[in-house]
């Protein structure tokens, strides 16, 4: 090459691509592990948006796709003018704010008192027995409900007889059946949910309650000023997930709970839309009010985070 004419420097694009492909090489290995995970995620979430497009149209099996008309915003009209979407609405949000509100204290609470236990072999005992009914499926606690609730042979209606009551159809009774949902959820996820709890409270640094211990610091007030100040990070992201999906109330919980009688309180957008959508093979109408969900989620995490980033300090992003 001649020296009197120098070659160009090249193209920040191309050194960045080249940084870019050193560094996924450098770390080839955890890239492999993480290949699994990204694929699934790609072939299971993100290329099924493509097919949401039937939402914008009458969706006919036979015509396909693209060979079905389009009838632009036919289907959201029809799910927010229906006789029963205030009532779906309504039984939604009550049931998802009430499992928010009653689901995370106990969490917290099981998760500070397996913190402070000193006996091991106990803490570990509980733990076992809290997690547990998180790996029971729905059918299985309507089972134990049943022999719970059941008017007739339920153990809890079996004592209001023998105190000369009147028996409680808790699972048919407009003014029980929402409190049950709520209350079963909090004894099936509990355990579960304390699990991010205890993580956080685990984090914390030793020496700031030998600190505490040493200046006179009581075990509540270790609690209240450092292992609460320390989980509020964790505290936020899981309101923040949760505020995301609040619309989705349980699906499978009130599917096997429910029945006729309590449709008025216990019937939620997903139910709806599985009689309405897939039973009566409406894909268009359920797949409208899937995307009317992943949006009003979509804008109330965005919200709920910069609240939180506002006065907490921390968010999810």
């Amino acid at each position: 090459m001649n020296p009197a004419y120098p070659s160009k420097p090249a193209p920040q694009w191309r050194q960045s691509l080249k940084h870019l492909a050193r560094s996924v090489w450098r770390h080839r290995v955890l890239y492999l592990m993480l290949l699994p995970g990204l694929l699934y995620f790609l072939i299971f979430r993100y290329w099924p948006l493509w097919n949401a497009q039937i939402a914008f149209r009458d969706f006919q099996p036979t015509l396909g796709v693209w060979g079905s008309p389009w009838v632009g915003l036919q289907h959201f009209l029809e799910f927010f003018n229906s006789y029963y979407f205030s009532q779906l609405l309504v039984n939604t949000l009550v049931i998802s704010v009430a499992k928010i509100a009653l689901g995370i204290p106990p969490a917290i609470l099981l998760a500070i008192a397996l913190h402070e236990t000193s006996r091991r072999f106990l803490s570990r005992a509980v733990q076992t027995m809290s997690y547990l009914p998180h790996f029971l499926s729905w059918v299985i606690v309507y089972g134990i409900l049943l022999a719970m609730l059941s008017p007739s042979e339920g153990l809890i209606n079996s004592g209001l007889r023998a105190l000369g009551l009147e028996p409680v159809p808790f699972l048919t009774s407009t003014a029980t059946f929402q409190p049950v949902v709520v209350l079963s959820e909090v004894w099936k996820e509990t355990g579960w949910s304390a699990i991010l709890f205890l993580a956080a409270l685990l984090s914390i640094n030793p020496a700031l309650y030998e600190a505490a211990a040493i200046d006179g610091a009581s075990r509540w007030q270790q609690v209240r000023h450092i292992s609460l100040p320390g989980i509020v990070d964790v505290l936020v992201l899981v309101v923040l997930l949760k505020i995301g999906s609040i619309l989705d109330a349980g699906f499978h919980q009130i599917f096997v709970l429910y029945s006729l009688p309590v449709y008025s309180v216990g019937d939620i957008i997903d139910t709806w839309v599985y009689r309405q959508g897939i039973q009566n093979f409406q894909f268009s109408l359920a797949t409208a009010v899937g995307l009317f969900k992943g949006v009003i989620g979509l804008v109330l995490i965005v919200v709920a985070n910069r609240l939180a980033r506002r006065f907490v300090g921390t968010g999810l992003y």
